[in-house]
């Protein structure tokens, strides 16, 4: 994995307060639980509520947490006064979201001055730590200036 080296000084705070300002986050449960430049790693436990019909987590959380893992990855990369937007991606699931909580993964491959391709994984904890991996994602973010009275 490449060394980046981030452009803001604060950017685990930055991204760490941005976080707390995603109130899908909040909604489902999700934790931010490491920010290092160009990685940033989510945690969700499982909860009954966000599982479909067939008692696995929903795809469309799974994929939520992902997108804000990679988008997080990207913007610890970004200058002060730089906000992140998914511009678009792709999410390949290899098996089923069963376990007790999920991890994903987000790792910037190329940063951009406008546009920045990351990877994202999800993987299924067991009960015993054994990780399964769910989904893989190729996701392109993009950097927008902050806007006046409006965080990113």
């Amino acid at each position: 994995m490449p060394d980046f080296e981030p452009q803001d000084p604060d950017f685990e705070a930055r991204v760490r307060a941005s976080f707390g300002r995603q109130t899908v986050m909040t909604t489902i449960g999700a934790r931010i639980e490491r920010v290092v430049p160009g990685e940033v790693e989510i945690s969700l436990p499982f909860r009954a509520d966000l599982a479909q019909q067939h008692g696995f987590l929903h795809a469309g959380i799974v994929t939520t947490i992902v997108d804000s893992a990679c988008g997080y990855a990207a913007l610890t990369l970004m200058p002060p006064g730089t906000g992140v937007l998914t511009v678009e991606y792709k999410a390949n699931f290899l098996a089923p979201a069963s376990g007790v909580r999920f991890l994903a993964r987000g790792r910037v491959v190329k940063p951009g001055r406008t546009l920045t391709v990351a990877t994202g994984e999800v993987v299924a904890v067991a009960d015993d730590d054994t990780e399964r991996p769910v989904v893989t994602m190729l996701a392109t973010m993009m950097a927008i200036r902050e806007r006046p009275g409006v965080a990113d």
